[in-house]
């Protein structure tokens, strides 16, 4: 059996839930999610649980903040002025904004208020501060150099696994 180890290209398919049972992401209706493992492109509870795993293999896992998202923080809530995101902007509560940082870095960013003159911005991502449970099996397991060019973080959108 293939084992997977660090410089891997790997192919999970996964069932991400909450605490109280509900789906926040699956990959099983579509392709597995691919990434290389041990290169920092997935959560690191994640990554850490593919090690070792062999193909076929199946496990459950749980990630606590740290391990995920990190925990929530009210630092990250930010207000700005309406005005920066020009004329023709609507916002919306719970709208989700992806953002460029001054200092060059994406972030994604929440609408969680808003008034004629301002914006108020969760910057935290939507999965901070949760614990995550996970089914995970393990398809595949190929060299890292057979990655396909399919964006940065992985062969599939993930919006729970990837640091998107």
């Amino acid at each position: 059996m293939t084992t997977a180890k660090s410089g891997d290209l790997v192919f999970v398919h996964y069932t991400g839930k909450f605490d109280s049972g509900e789906v926040f992401d699956s990959s099983l209706n579509r392709e597995p999610l691919c990434f290389i493992l041990g290169r920092g492109d997935i959560i690191q509870g994640f990554d850490q649980a593919i090690q070792g795993m062999e193909i076929g293999e199946k496990k459950s896992i749980t990630l606590t903040p740290e391990q995920a998202y990190g925990e929530y923080s009210d630092d990250q809530i930010v207000t700005t002025d309406r005005s920066n995101f020009g004329e023709g902007f609507k916002p919306e509560v719970d709208l989700q904004l992806a953002l460029q940082l001054q200092n060059g870095e994406q972030t994604l960013a929440t609408i969680t208020a808003f008034d004629d003159a301002t914006v108020t911005l969760d910057l935290n991502h939507p999965l901070a501060g949760k614990t995550l449970h996970f089914e995970l099996e393990l398809k595949d397991v190929k060299d890292a150099s057979e990655m396909p060019s399919c964006g940065s973080g992985g062969c599939s959108s993930c919006s729970g696994c990837g640091d998107h």
